[in-house]
């Protein structure tokens, strides 16, 4: 299998001025669009933070039901003028999904996601996944979370993800969008060829429905934020076995149990 992308040094990075300065400079959040087509078909078109994209472009796929492991992802090949890439999988991986006929909506996260999320009740009933850790841990864990954003401590407007074991943080992730940065560490877990099913996952951002369902579909256990959850979010995870946790940094963290 060939999967490469372009290396950090072809994307210039921004100067975005410093939170903590006091002079007239204006602070901006880089994003950009990135495609992706599927045996030459367009798939889709993110607009995000234009960094860890292989890792992106796999966790997308992965949560859209093409890839279950690296394995299924014959080849990843990047533009060499654009910021986009061509994957290539199974025929018959990719007839399956695009037979869903999956409408579209506009999702809370942005951008289009499938049908599935506007009927979460539809989502496959699964035993409990296991527990969140216990408080303090968590807010340990998030301490860390946003010590590892650069362009947070930068910009202050930004999502971040990472995946969590009871040793620690993996594949820390940044970007624009909140769904953008959850498929980027689930991507990068699968290009190491780990398997995300039981760890736990950390978000900025609120658990919306979209989120929920990358997670499901990951086999993650638990997510938490120090936001809070959607409804449909709490839907999804109680069928699949997902345990969320809301204002996991306050002194009274919400945990919703399925």
């Amino acid at each position: 299998m060939t999967i490469s992308s372009p290396s950090s040094s072809e994307t210039p990075e921004p100067t975005p001025a410093r939170r903590r300065g006091r002079g007239p400079d204006l602070i901006l959040v880089e994003e950009t669009a990135v495609w992706l087509e599927v045996n030459g078909r367009p798939a889709v078109t993110w607009m995000c933070t234009p960094e860890l994209l292989e890792e992106l472009a796999v966790g997308w796929l992965h949560g859209e039901g093409y890839i279950q492991t690296r394995k299924d992802l014959r080849s990843l090949r990047p533009c060499a003028t654009d910021l986009g890439f061509w994957a290539e999988i199974d025929d018959e991986r990719a007839r399956t999904v695009q037979a869903e006929g999956r409408t579209p909506v506009l999702a809370s996260g942005c951008g289009a996601v499938p049908v599935f999320l506007a009927d979460p009740a539809s989502a496959p009933l699964g035993a409990p996944r296991g527990e969140a850790p216990p408080a303090e841990r968590l807010r340990s864990q998030f301490k860390a979370l946003f010590a590892a954003g650069a362009r947070y401590q930068d910009t202050g407007g930004i999502h971040a993800a990472a995946l969590s074991t009871e040793h620690g943080l993996l594949h820390h992730a940044e970007d624009i969008g909140r769904h953008n940065a959850v498929d980027k560490v689930i991507g990068a877990a699968l290009l190491h060829d780990r398997n995300p099913t039981g760890l736990g996952l950390l978000v900025t951002g609120r658990i919306s429905a979209e989120l929920a369902f990358k997670a499901a579909r990951a086999g993650i256990a638990w997510i938490a934020t120090p936001s809070v959850p959607s409804t449909l979010a709490g839907t999804i995870a109680a069928r699949t076995g997902m345990t969320l946790v809301g204002r996991a940094v306050s002194g009274t963290p919400q945990v919703h149990r399925p």
